[in-house]
């Protein structure tokens, strides 16, 4: 319980993570309003988690697709319950924030309340196809019964929230002054506080995948070490690709790089072994800092409307692809000889 807890807490931390790396790599103008989305759309989505959300998510399933409604419904039976709850409540949090950097300077605060409110929902939805009976060690979602394995969130949280993202954008179009000097986008104000924020998110990323196993057990090292490595390698790999590609060596590689890698383990981090470290999240740390979607010469193409201030929704809905479906038969294995 006392794990569940600090994890929980660590996971928080990657709210102020967030609220660096985005406030630094947004203009001086917008920066208070992009730092006010991102803490108010914690306490937004955490409230309706309490309300409708975890009940929604945790209870007992309707054919495998949704769970019973039961307004303030958090189970606080039992302190072991409260904790995972929290450690709950949390993940939805960092769901739904993730949205806040691809939208930036360009959504309405009261919209983009709207859009935490509907992405809390639609967390709420796939987190119990994917994960309902969690806490117990079954599977009632029809996902889950399935076969398909998510150990702490490349899908259930980062794909949501990624997605929601490319969603957004693809509707509001591109930023104000976006296209008045060519294609470039306009630079982030604080580069220092947005490598603060990498970090931040780095060690929240330790509970997130540690906290998963809702126990402090003889696994949590190797996940932990896992989640570390996987940041190091996606780091490495992006650095090196970007330096070949522009001759130097770019803030944006170091941080996206690491992001891809972090998400991509996150759904293996239980199974993944020391030799398998290297290979599990350079493929998309690769991606990452290859400049997709890129932003070509001509100011109408589809692309260019995609691009995000934060590349946060590269860097949390596509490595889901590899983490969740490119390995996933060997960590289903796993995930069967998992200890329940």
């Amino acid at each position: 319980m006392l794990w569940i807890l600090l994890s929980a807490a660590l996971v928080f931390l990657m709210q102020a993570g967030f609220l660096c790396l985005e406030t630094g790599l947004t203009r001086t103008k917008n920066s208070i309003n992009v730092a006010l989305k991102n803490v108010t759309d914690f306490g937004l989505s955490g409230l309706l988690f309490t309300l409708f959300g975890f009940s929604l998510m945790f209870g007992a399933t309707q054919s495998g697709l949704i769970g019973s409604l039961d307004c303030f419904g958090n189970g606080g039976e039992s302190p072991g319950h409260t904790a995972f709850f929290v450690f709950q409540l949390v993940f939805c949090g960092t769901a739904v924030t993730i949205v806040s950097g691809a939208v930036a300077e360009r959504m309405r605060f009261g919209g983009y309340l709207v859009a935490s409110a509907l992405i809390t929902g639609a967390y709420v939805i796939f987190g119990h196809w994917v994960w309902n009976g969690l806490e117990d060690g079954s599977t009632h979602g029809w996902l889950g019964m399935l076969g398909f394995v998510d150990f702490a969130g490349s899908t259930v949280v980062h794909s949501v929230g990624g997605w929601a993202a490319l969603a957004l954008v693809l509707v509001i179009g591109p930023r104000t002054g976006r296209f008045d000097h060519g294609c470039k986008n306009p630079p982030g104000h604080n580069i220092p506080m947005a490598m603060l924020g990498t970090l931040l998110l780095w060690v929240g990323w330790m509970g997130f995948n540690g906290g998963s196993t809702l126990a402090m057990n003889g696994a949590v090292p190797g996940i932990v070490a896992n989640t570390i490595l996987a940041g190091c390698a996606g780091l490495c790999t992006a650095l090196l690709v970007d330096w070949v590609r522009v001759g130097y060596a770019r803030p944006d590689a170091v941080m996206n790089g690491s992001l891809a890698g972090l998400v991509a383990i996150t759904a293996g981090c239980f199974a993944v072994t020391p030799s398998q470290r290297r290979w599990s999240s350079a493929p998309l740390a690769a991606w990452s800092c290859s400049g997709l979607p890129r932003c070509s010469r001509s100011s109408k193409s589809t692309t260019s409307w995609v691009r995000c201030p934060c590349t946060l929704g590269r860097e949390f809905g596509a490595p889901w692809l590899w983490a969740s479906l490119g390995i996933s038969p060997h960590w289903v294995r796993a995930w069967e000889e998992w200890p329940k």
